[in-house]
């Protein structure tokens, strides 16, 4: 037998009050709330970039996948950090759900002793994404942690934004990463920056298998 739901007046004050409140922004909200127009419909081809310090930009480029893998959308990944060996908990969900990726990568740069390498790897990487963008074979591609590369000068910007401009004008691009260019700020359609409040780490708390790998 299913529990009655609970009044608002069996609330303690504090919640109580905040409901009052919320329910009359709520209710302002609602009756002000106009449709937009001249909103465009159908698939338009979006730019999207996932930045800033906060720990989830790989993670919501990932749900994005689910979503659109979901809906029969053609999906790739390209991760520019990641080696070709990496089998993180969202590598064996894309395997399961047969959903290509790559790991271009070397592993995290920081601890590379081979920059010149790790550039040169990029840089390949960047040919391959290119490649997939040109070939009109998908609908949504993923540049995971691209932001780099561009940052360090290993892959051109104008020639980024070139292929971008280019692009299947239906085709979806998601670049996540720190320290996103300005460039690419300015031309991307959507840009979320996620910003750290607290992380557990900095509690002394390692990572945890299944939330950060």
């Amino acid at each position: 037998m299913s529990e009655e739901p609970r009044s608002a007046s069996a609330l303690d004050e504090a919640t109580r009050a905040r409901r009052e409140q919320a329910m009359k922004e709520l209710s302002a909200s609602r009756d002000a709330h106009q449709k937009k127009e001249g909103v465009t419909k159908g698939r338009r081809g979006l730019v999207i970039v996932n930045t800033g310090k906060g720990k989830g930009k790989t993670t919501a480029a990932l749900g994005l996948m689910m979503r659109a893998h979901g809906r029969g959308l053609r999906v790739r990944m390209f991760q520019f950090l990641k080696h070709e060996n990496a089998k993180f908990g969202e590598h064996r969900t894309l395997d399961a759900l047969e959903i290509p990726y790559e790991g271009l990568g070397d592993g995290f740069t920081w601890r590379s002793r081979d920059l010149e390498n790790s550039a040169a790897m990029a840089l390949h990487g960047w040919e391959l994404a290119r490649a997939a963008i040109e070939s009109g074979e998908h609908d949504l591609i993923v540049l995971d942690e691209f932001t780099y590369a561009l940052k360090y000068g290993w892959v051109p910007w104008p020639e980024v934004e070139a292929v971008l401009r280019a692009r299947d004008p239906r085709l979806h691009v998601v670049i996540t990463g720190r320290d996103a260019l300005p460039e690419l700020v300015a031309l991307a359609d959507t840009v979320s920056e996620i910003q750290p409040v607290k992380h557990a780490y900095q509690a002394g708390i390692g990572a945890q298998t299944g939330v950060e790998y």
